[in-house]
C-alpha cells in the first residue's frame, strides 16, 4: 500500500519546485493541495528566463508528461549569449558566431512555465491568496494558519516557499550565509520602445557585462521586458545602510553612476523610463556541510532548503529534480512509512545541494574577478 494513500499533503509555495511536486503526486493519485500567496494565476511573475537542464528540470518535466507542452513553449534563441566589457566591447557572441555553449539548456520564461505546470493540475489544487503565517502539531499531522484567516489540516507539509521559508525554521535552525554579492534586480517592461539601445544590444539572448570585479547580467522575456542583475562585492548590511531607496530609480541611477562611473554611457539608459520596477537582493547560501534530523511528515525543498546565489543556473534545475526525488520517495512504495522516504530524499538532497553551491560559490567567485571576462571565456573552452 502507498504510504501517503488516505493522507492530506499540503505544499507551500506555488513556483516551479511546488507545482512540479503536486503535478507528480497527482499522477499517482495523492490528495494534495498547493497554498501560494499569489492573489491569482495571472500575478505578473518577475525574474529571469530559467534555462532547464537535463538531468534536473527537463527530466521532472519528462516525468510530469510536460516535454511536448515545454517545446511549445520555450524561446529557441534565449539562451545566446554576449559577453561585453564595461565599454560594450564584444569579446562572445553567440547570435552571430554559429556557436552556442548552452544548447542543452533550453530557455523558458518563468510564467509560461508555471501556466503549463497550472494547467495540469486538478481544479482548486492551488488555493490562491494563500500567506503562510504559522502552524502546529495536530494529532499526527500540522493545522496550518495564513494570514487571510484560513486555516487548513494536513498529514504531510511540504515547504517549497523559497528563500525566505517561513517553514524552513520549524525544520532547523541552521542561518544562512552571506555571499559576499549583493544583487539589484531590475525589470524594464516594454523594452524596444523604453530601452531601445540595449534591447537591441541583448538580441532577445542574454547579455553579460563584466568589469572591474562587477557583474551587469541581462536577459529579455517573451513579453517584452528586459530583466537585468547588477553585482558588487559589497558588506551584508549594505542595502540597509546605503540608505538608498530602491523603489527610487532614480536614486538607483546616481548609486549606479558613482558605483559604475568609468562604465559607458549607454548604461544609463536602463534608469530613464518610469515603466520599471526594481529590487535588491543580498545573495545568501546554506553551509555546504548542512544536514538536519527528519522529521516524521515535514520537509522542504527548492531554495528553502538550499537557496544559493543564480551564478549558475541552478535554484529552478534543483527545485524540479527536489520535486521528483520526492514524488519518486513518497509514490514507489520502495519505503515502509513517510518518515523513511523523506530520510532518503533529504540525504540525497543534501549531498548534491552541496555539490552545486560548491560550483556556484566558484562561478560567484570567478565572476566577480578583476580577470572575469578571461576566466570566463576559458570555462566555456573547458579549460
Amino acid at each position: 500500500m502507498m504510504i501517503i494513500q488516505n493522507k492530506k499533503i499540503a505544499i507551500i509555495g506555488g513556483g516551479p519546485g511546488g507545482l512540479t511536486l503536486a503535478r507528480l503526486l497527482q499522477l499517482q493519485n495523492a490528495d494534495v493541495h498547493v497554498y501560494e500567496r499569489d492573489e491569482h494565476k495571472d500575478v505578473r511573475v518577475q525574474g529571469a528566463t530559467l534555462d532547464l537542464h537535463e538531468e534536473s528540470g527537463l527530466e521532472a518535466l519528462r516525468r510530469a508528461g510536460l516535454i511536448d507542452a515545454f517545446k511549445a513553449n520555450y524561446r529557441p534563441d534565449a539562451g545566446k549569449l554576449k559577453v561585453v566589457d564595461k565599454n560594450l566591447s564584444l569579446y562572445l557572441d553567440e547570435h552571430h558566431s554559429g556557436s552556442a555553449h548552452e544548447e542543452d539548456r533550453p530557455e523558458i520564461d518563468r510564467a509560461p512555465l508555471r501556466k503549463m505546470l497550472l494547467e495540469t493540475l486538478k481544479p482548486d489544487t492551488v488555493v490562491w491568496d494563500s500567506q503562510f503565517l504559522s502552524m502546529e502539531k495536530n494529532g499526527d499531522g500540522w493545522v496550518l494558519y495564513f494570514k487571510n484567516g484560513n486555516s487548513y489540516y494536513a498529514d504531510i507539509v511540504i515547504a517549497a516557499d523559497g528563500a525566505n521559508s517561513k517553514i524552513r525554521p520549524y525544520i532547523t535552525d541552521i542561518l544562512p550565509i552571506y555571499s559576499g554579492v549583493t544583487m539589484v534586480e531590475g525589470n524594464i517592461y516594454n523594452a524596444e520602445m523604453n530601452a531601445p539601445k540595449l534591447w537591441k544590444l541583448v538580441e532577445g539572448g542574454k547579455m553579460f557585462a563584466l568589469d572591474e570585479g562587477k557583474t551587469l547580467l541581462f536577459s529579455t522575456k517573451g513579453d517584452g521586458t528586459l530583466t537585468f542583475y547588477t553585482g558588487c562585492n559589497v558588506d551584508e548590511n549594505w542595502a540597509k545602510e546605503s540608505g538608498i531607496d530602491f523603489n527610487n530609480k532614480d536614486q538607483i541611477s546616481e548609486w549606479f553612476k558613482k558605483e559604475c562611473g568609468t562604465w559607458d554611457e549607454s548604461w544609463q539608459e536602463l534608469f530613464t523610463t518610469n515603466e520599471s520596477s526594481f529590487v535588491v537582493r543580498p545573495q545568501y547560501h546554506y553551509p555546504l556541510d548542512q544536514t538536519w534530523e527528519t522529521l516524521p511528515n515535514l520537509t522542504m525543498l527548492g531554495d528553502a532548503a538550499h537557496r544559493m546565489p543564480p551564478y549558475a543556473g541552478e535554484g529552478v534545475n534543483m527545485a524540479m529534480q527536489d520535486a521528483y526525488e520526492l514524488a519518486e520517495c513518497l509514490t514507489s512504495g520502495a519505503f515502509e512509512d513517510v518518515k523513511t522516504a523523506i530520510s532518503h530524499f533529504e540525504k540525497q538532497m543534501q549531498k548534491r545541494a552541496s555539490k552545486v553551491t560548491k560550483i556556484t560559490l566558484d562561478n560567484t567567485a570567478m565572476l566577480h574577478s578583476q580577470n572575469a571576462i578571461e576566466n570566463l571565456l576559458k570555462m566555456f573552452d573547458g579549460k
